[in-house]
């Protein structure tokens, strides 16, 4: 990071967004969209945010111009991401945006970037390092308490392993704002696990060579008075 003598200079931290159909005032049209608490927690953390829609290549070059990354939330990832026939659960995946997330990740590793991959992030991650997913969590852990209903975030307990990164930010538990119907199964080679729910649910994995590569299930975004985690990727993101 360059600073000056009288303020730093802020790191700038990429967040990826969707591509939808939205109505707003008279229009209704295709818009690169992510939710504002995304880009409020980055604020508070000190960082910069920059939104990254799922358009065009030249993951190597933004990878080179962010000095830290969040993959946010969203759809199912496709199973064939993961080498796995698609199976009744698994609902409407966005191929344009698994194709532009998993080159940006690739990049953001070689690049030695800090990140923070958000629920479908975390999934994004497991799945580009070689690990596979649920693709429907309760038929696995036998309850809907993830994705507890429409339109709404459940909570969730988490208990996080001392002296991993998600650990140091929040302790050795905590109670998460979550809303996901899949989430990580075999969990890639170069990831440990760091927090899991009661019911045995992966809620956190990280790099094990990386300074700063955490996966969440949770949405610590959503949480407007504690961005420790977000605070984490920001802090990471601004060494020198």
């Amino acid at each position: 990071m360059v600073s000056n003598a009288s303020e730093p200079v802020r790191p700038l931290i990429g967040v990826t967004s969707y591509l939808e159909r939205a109505r707003f005032g008279i229009w209704q049209e295709d818009c690169a969209l992510l939710t504002r608490d995304y880009l409020d927690s980055v604020v508070r953390a000190g960082g910069v945010p920059v939104l990254l829609p799922p358009i065009g290549d030249g993951a190597a070059e933004l990878a080179a111009r962010l000095d830290g990354l969040i993959l946010s939330g969203g759809p199912d990832v496709s199973p064939s991401r993961y080498g796995e026939r698609r199976l009744p659960g698994t609902e409407a995946t966005r191929p344009d945006r698994d194709a532009y997330e998993f080159a940006l990740l690739t990049a953001a590793l070689a690049a030695d970037l800090p990140v923070l991959a958000i629920c479908r992030g975390a999934q994004v991650l497991n799945a580009a390092l070689g690990g596979t997913l649920h693709q429907h969590l309760p038929d696995h852990v036998g309850n809907d308490d993830h994705r507890p209903r429409p339109g709404r975030f459940g909570t969730t307990r988490v208990c996080l392993t001392p002296g991993s990164q998600v650990a140091a930010a929040l302790g050795t538990s905590a109670t998460v704002q979550c809303h996901h119907h899949q989430a990580v199964d075999k969990v890639a080679p170069d990831l440990s696990v760091t927090a899991t729910a009661a019911d045995g649910t992966v809620e956190a994995v990280e790099h094990r060579s990386r300074e700063f590569v955490v996966g969440v299930q949770w949405h610590p975004e959503q949480v407007h008075t504690d961005d420790r985690l977000v605070t984490a990727l920001v802090q990471a993101a601004s060494h020198p």
